[in-house]
């Protein structure tokens, strides 16, 4: 009876471990639904379970890569290649790790070597050569897409060679097209549509197409397609938190930290539960996005002293800025400081933006000190400027404004210059006011012969808008004749007072001023008493009591001892108006 009851036991414990056991394929629904933490342990106990499942080390390793844990990452494909020397999986995945490092020949060299040694008909080993290639800084999107169209497309193979095409095959391949970018953004839908018609309720696909139609700049349908996404299948968390990112983006027409919140909170319903630590900074940054500041903070340190290398620069970077937030820069600048000290100064693009903006807004008393920190404000965003390579129209204008702000006028001027040069009309929509910026900055920085060139490339490129750079290339040549002996601004100005039109009706009275008093001078040097009398009336009209008209009236009574003149506010470069 009790032998019984024991066989009887040990048969249910049996069934019931088949059941719980843990397969590739719920990894690959956790790594589908951005469960990372999660999917890496499903993958450590199928591993475990069976220490020669190939897909299992890739996967885990891809689980580990999205953790942003490359050195765990290429040891588990290094661990998988050792149980199995011949996976052409593996030797994807670690010439993933290649083009991480920046080898991308060695990176090559294993793709061709993997797609070879499976005649291309491998469908993970063709979406992973694929997806490292579209997603990795430095892969080669062409060859992406090379290898997913050689996978695709079954063209003279035998009924026995034939490959089933999956949606994860039709989304890698969309992937590689919305890579390419440009007119491939229709190919890419197009592909994205295929995985659909295999999978009606791919919210993925779904997502993904809102991704090209923001690279193309149609952001409504973009988040169109992201809320669809969420509606599609609601427990996918990835297009919860595209509409998190795209309201955190600091863009005048995206940025809500209302909305940022908002779909903060649901991505956390649906989020990794595993994944603790990345909860807890969730937490921390809906405070923050509520502009709950000192809760921000509070959250965040209690989660600092258990945090890895990769969160104590996000809880630092969090609390710093909370702090920053709420006006209290000297505890902004201590945080940062000591996570700047502790991490060796191996800092993210974004903690020397940080560092930068606290460093800007630092107030003392000592003179000194002051210059100090505005140096390394400077310093600081200068480093955030080169960290980050992204070729990106609102980057490029974000540091050159706050290289203005910092009133280092000479880095903002080379910044607008990167806008202008970098960027053709359609990339920068904006280029007309990023060259009147650039000149205006080149003013500040007193370099006067590059603010000439600039308006003078002003006038040519926006013929519509010559009474503005007249008037503003005028105001450079001025700033090179302060005593208005030479003339160098008379041409400039004389023509835009011989023109007319809208744009000349938008230079006010007040700054009619420069060239009115510029030119009574200058005929005042050269004794043009009849147009020395026009421009005095002029600034009369506007000042009755100017000091300068009131010096040359002196002075013409008393011709013998004629000093020069100078308008009375000088003829310098104009003052930064803040």
């Amino acid at each position: 009876m009790n032998r019984r009851k024991s066989l009887l036991v040990a048969l249910l414990c049996a069934a019931s471990g088949s059941v719980m056991a843990q397969s590739v394929e719920d990894g690959l629904k956790d790594l589908y639904y951005g469960k990372n933490l999660s999917a890496k342990q499903t993958f450590e106990k199928v591993i475990a379970a069976k220490p020669t499942d190939d897909k299992a080390y890739y996967y885990m390793g891809i689980a580990q890569l999205a953790l942003e844990d490359v050195a765990g990452a290429t040891a588990t494909f290094q661990k998988g290649l050792q149980a199995v020397p011949t996976s052409a999986l593996l030797q994807a995945g670690m010439g993933r790790i290649d083009l991480i490092k920046g080898d991308a020949a060695a990176a090559k060299t294993k793709f061709e070597a993997a797609s070879a040694a499976t005649q291309g008909r491998d469908g993970d080993v063709a979406r992973a050569i694929a997806d490292a290639s579209t997603e990795v800084k430095g892969g080669d999107r062409a060859y992406a897409l090379t290898v997913m169209d050689k996978l695709l497309n079954n063209e003279g193979r035998k009924k026995k060679e034939m490959y089933t095409a999956t949606a994860a095959d039709y989304i890698e391949q969309g992937d590689a097209y919305r890579y390419l970018g440009g007119e491939n953004g229709g190919k890419a839908i197009g592909a994205y549509e295929k995985a659909l018609e295999l999978s009606p309720n791919n919210a993925e696909a779904v997502m993904k197409e809102g991704m090209v139609n923001y690279n193309a700049r149609l952001k409504a349908e973009a988040v169109a397609d992201w809320t669809k996404a969420t509606n599609m299948d609601p427990n996918y968390a990835p297009a919860f938190h595209e509409l998190f990112l795209f309201y955190t983006t600091p863009k005048k027409d995206q940025l809500s930290w209302d909305k940022a919140a908002e779909y903060l909170e649901k991505y956390m319903k649906v989020a990794d539960p595993a994944d603790k630590l990345k909860n807890e900074y969730y937490s921390a940054s809906i405070s923050f996005f509520k502009k709950d500041y000192d809760n921000a903070i509070s959250k965040g340190n209690a989660a600092l002293a258990g945090a890895d290398a990769i969160y104590k620069g996000k809880f630092s970077r969090l609390i710093g800025d909370a702090y920053l937030q709420k006006g209290d820069s000297l505890n902004a600048k201590k945080v940062m400081d000591e996570y700047a000290k502790s991490s060796g100064n191996k800092l993210e693009p974004n903690d020397y933006k940080l560092l930068s903006e606290i460093y800007g807004r630092v107030k003392v008393q000592d003179s000194v000190q002051t210059a100090v920190n505005d140096s390394l404000a400077s310093l600081y965003l200068e480093k955030y400027a080169t960290s980050d390579t992204t070729k990106d129209v609102d980057t490029y204008r974000n540091v050159a404004e706050s290289f203005k702000k910092l009133r280092d006028f000479k880095r903002s001027a080379e910044w607008y210059t990167k806008l202008v040069n970098d960027f053709d009309d359609k990339a920068n929509p904006g280029k007309l006011q990023d060259y009147f910026w650039k000149g205006t900055m080149e003013m500040y920085a007193r370099d006067y012969d590059a603010a000439d060139a600039t308006y003078g490339t002003f006038i040519t490129k926006y013929p519509e808008q010559e009474a503005f750079g007249l008037y503003w290339r005028g105001r450079a040549n001025m700033a090179k004749d302060p005593d208005a002996k030479l003339g160098l601004a008379v041409p400039y100005f004389q023509k835009f007072f011989e023109i007319d039109g809208p744009e000349k009706a938008k230079i006010k009275a007040g700054q009619l001023m420069y060239p009115y008093q510029y030119l009574m001078i200058y005929y005042y040097n050269k004794e043009d008493k009849a147009n020395l009398q026009i421009y005095m009336d002029k600034v009369l009209s506007i000042d009755p009591t100017n000091a300068t008209v009131k010096q040359i009236k002196e002075n013409q009574a008393a011709p013998a001892a004629k000093p020069a003149a100078k308008p009375a506010g000088g003829t310098k470069a104009p003052q930064n108006k803040k």
